[in-house]
C-alpha cells in the first residue's frame, strides 16, 4: 500500500500553473520511471514555465488547439512562440481534439450526441484539466509523439493555465478504454 497526495485548488478555471509545475516537480523528483510531460497550452506560455521549472532531462511535449479551432485559418499559438519551444526542446502538436474532432462537426449540425460527448463529460466530472489530460495523451499517442503502454504525466485545465496533472499510461484512439489512469496528482476540488 502507498499512501500520496493529491493537490487540490479551489475551482476550474483559475490558472494554478505555477503551483501546479511545482507539484508537477515534487512528483517527478520522486519518480525514476517518467521522463514524459504532455501539457495542453494552446499559446505556449505554460510549456515555457514547465521547461523552466523540469529542466532538459524531461521530454515534453506541447499539445495544442487544432488549425482553425479560434478561427479560420488561425492558429492560437505564435510562430514566434513554435520557435522558442523548439530551442527548448519542447515538440508542438497540432491535431483534431480526441474527443469532439470531426464529431462536433456533425453534432453542431444535426444536433445530439456523439459517443465521445459522454466520455467527455464523464471526464469531467473529475474536472475539465483531467478531460484534457486524457484527451491530449490520446491525440499524442495517435500521433506518435509518445509510447503507449508507458506511464507519462499529462497536464490540462480549462481557459487560461492550467490547473490538473494526471500519471497515466496512454493508449491509441481505437484502444480508449484501456487507458489507465494512475494517479492524480493535481485538480480542482469545485
Amino acid at each position: 500500500m502507498a499512501r500520496k497526495f493529491i493537490t487540490y485548488f479551489e475551482k476550474q478555471g483559475n490558472d494554478y500553473t505555477d503551483e501546479l509545475i511545482n507539484a508537477v516537480k515534487d512528483k517527478l523528483e520522486l519518480s525514476d520511471n517518467i521522463n514524459k510531460v504532455l501539457i495542453a497550452s494552446a499559446t505556449g506560455k505554460s510549456a515555457l514555465k514547465l521547461r523552466e521549472a523540469l529542466g532538459k532531462d524531461i521530454e515534453i511535449i506541447n499539445v495544442t488547439h487544432h488549425m482553425g479551432f479560434s478561427g479560420l485559418n488561425e492558429s492560437d499559438i505564435s510562430d514566434d512562440m513554435i520557435e522558442k519551444l523548439e530551442k527548448v526542446d519542447i515538440k508542438t502538436y497540432y491535431g483534431a481534439h480526441a474527443f469532439s474532432g470531426a464529431a462536433r462537426g456533425v453534432t453542431n449540425k444535426y444536433g445530439g450526441y456523439s459517443p465521445l460527448d459522454i466520455v467527455a463529460d464523464t471526464l469531467r466530472m473529475f474536472s475539465h484539466g483531467i478531460k484534457v489530460a486524457a484527451e491530449i495523451s490520446i491525440m499524442a499517442a495517435d500521433a506518435g509523439l509518445i509510447p503507449v503502454g508507458e506511464e507519462i504525466i499529462a497536464i490540462g485545465g480549462r481557459g487560461h493555465g492550467v490547473d490538473s496533472a494526471v500519471i497515466l499510461t496512454p493508449v491509441n484512439a481505437k484502444d480508449l478504454f484501456n487507458l489507465q489512469f494512475h494517479e492524480i496528482i493535481a485538480m480542482p476540488r469545485d
